[in-house]
């Protein structure tokens, strides 16, 4: 069959795309504004990408177009459409779906599904999960939201049956607090294996308003935390605890949910109606938590130590993150001694804390190394977190954030107020404000002289230059290419 992918360099259509081509389908696809790594990754599996949504290029004739939740029905300033191939696809009734369905239908059918959800650290979470049953032997399929630098991949089929990891499989000895529904007999049946996936709450396309993750139709869901966010789609965070809620109803009961003991938000989801077994973590009272730092701790089993987890990953998030993919695995398995074993090789996603440079600046070649990251923070949730677990690292060396209000939630300004607060441990803050149609420099008054704005990346830049200094740690924030700054800054200053 020969697809062709609207919106093909999204992280998730790009997975799907990685999929298709694995499973022997012609995969082409077509987008705007392409940027690594998902172009990189496209192109290395042989992906022929075009810029733009042409009409013209109805005149591949694919058996089926699959289209991206990118894609709209909107119009310019000038009356003509913004996607004219969509247009050209309805006029001529072409056959269409959107991913979640395609995906539903081609890979996920019959599998054992593992879904990752939550509001932050889905990506990094469903790569923790992924590379702890890969250490154990499942060969799980996945698609993560990013590129997972175990794998160098975003998604693969995987292979072998849900039998085949005798290690574990067979009756595996209960632990203390085990119940006889901890890994009940359903979970051994032969079927085409495990497939972990990131599960997004954004909504399916523009003729699907129901939220990714309801096509999944998990045996073992994963709440990892709920906040508001998507201000673009939803009203408030009522209506997104509405669409958890859905997810929750495709669980069977011989399922797993195993949510953060943390979130009112996620308790409420559940008080509207539950049918699976529950496994929280987070809380001294969960069935999981930790004891120790966020780079080396116990996991306790019902306030018993199971496991311990020595790593180089940092912040508290990171810890309820993996915590979050251990009593994920425990549902298949997978021991928490095993899979805490596998989180001590596990080497994070690309764009989070990814650092790009660690070296002296060209003024001063024999002062301390200047390091730049590049991490994909944008909620002020998630920008706070990653700020909290840099400080932990670098103690009390100057941290300088770079970011760019760019998710649709940040351009709306919905959460602007909570700029300050998520900055609160920087030492200087300097946003890009292009395409903003509120005042950043107004909102991040609170910070005084700490922060600077501009509309230009080439201004940040210039910004950043003239206040850095030996020892720095330049922290990049974005869940879009940024134009380029990171580059432009290693170019400039190292």
């Amino acid at each position: 069959m020969h697809i062709h992918i609207l919106g093909i360099c999204g992280t998730f259509m790009g997975g799907l795309a990685a999929l298709a081509r694995e499973a022997g389908h012609r995969v082409t696809g077509c987008d705007a504004g392409v940027y690594p790594p998902m172009s990189d990754q496209l192109r290395a599996l042989g992906i022929d990408l075009i810029e733009g949504f042409g009409a013209d290029q109805l005149d591949l004739a694919p058996d089926l177009f699959v289209v991206g939740n990118v894609v709209s029905r909107a119009r310019l300033a000038d009356g003509t459409p913004k996607f004219p191939l969509m247009e050209a696809i309805l006029n001529t009734g072409a056959a269409y779906t959107s991913g979640p369905q395609w995906l539903a239908e081609h890979v996920l059918q019959g599998r054992h599904v593992l879904a990752v959800a939550g509001t932050h650290g889905k990506t990094t979470t469903t790569a923790m999960l992924t590379w702890i049953l890969e250490c154990a032997g499942l060969q799980p399929g996945f698609l993560v939201g990013g590129v997972p630098m175990n794998f160098d991949v975003s998604a693969r089929l995987g292979g072998g049956a849900v039998e085949g990891f005798a290690q574990v499989k067979e009756e595996p000895a209960k632990r203390a607090g085990d119940t006889e529904q901890s890994h009940p007999p359903s979970h051994r049946r032969p079927n085409a294996g495990y497939f972990v996936i990131e599960a997004d709450e954004y909504d399916t396309a523009f003729f699907d308003k129901r939220s990714k993750f309801v096509h999944y139709r998990p045996r073992t869901a994963v709440l990892n935390n709920l906040e508001f966010d998507h201000a673009d789609i939803f009203d408030n965070l009522a209506a997104i605890e509405r669409q958890f809620h859905h997810l929750v109803r495709t669980v069977p009961s011989t399922g797993r949910i195993v949510t953060n003991g943390l979130e009112e938000s996620l308790a409420r989801v559940l008080h509207q109606g539950c049918w699976s077994e529950v496994r929280s973590f987070g809380t001294a009272v969960s069935d999981f938590s930790a004891d120790g730092e966020p780079h080396d701790f116990a996991v306790l089993h019902r306030g018993q130590p199971v496991a311990r987890v020595q790593w180089s990953l940092g912040g508290v998030h990171n810890q309820l993150n993996a915590l979050a993919a251990i009593a994920a695995a425990d549902h298949v398995g997978v021991p928490a001694d095993v899979a805490a074993q596998a989180l001590a090789s596990f080497e994070n996603v690309k764009r989070r804390m990814e650092i790009l440079a660690h070296a002296p600046l060209k003024t001063a070649p024999d002062a301390a190394a200047v390091t730049i990251y590049d991490d994909f923070a944008h909620h002020p949730t998630a920008i706070r977190t990653t700020v909290n677990g840099l400080r932990r690292r670098v103690g009390t060396a100057r941290i300088l954030a770079v970011f760019e209000a760019r998710s649709n939630t940040m351009k709306l300004g919905a959460m602007k107020a909570q700029l300050p607060w998520s900055l609160e441990e920087t030492d200087l803050a300097f946003c890009h404000t292009g395409g903003l149609d509120w005042d950043a420099a107004q909102a991040l008054a609170p910070m005084g002289s700490r922060a600077q704005v501009a509309n230009q990346v080439d201004a940040v830049v210039a910004q950043v230059l003239a206040t850095v200094q030996p020892g720095d740690h330049i922290l990049c924030m974005s869940n879009g290419g940024f134009g380029g700054i990171h580059q432009k800054l290693r170019a400039a200053l190292v």
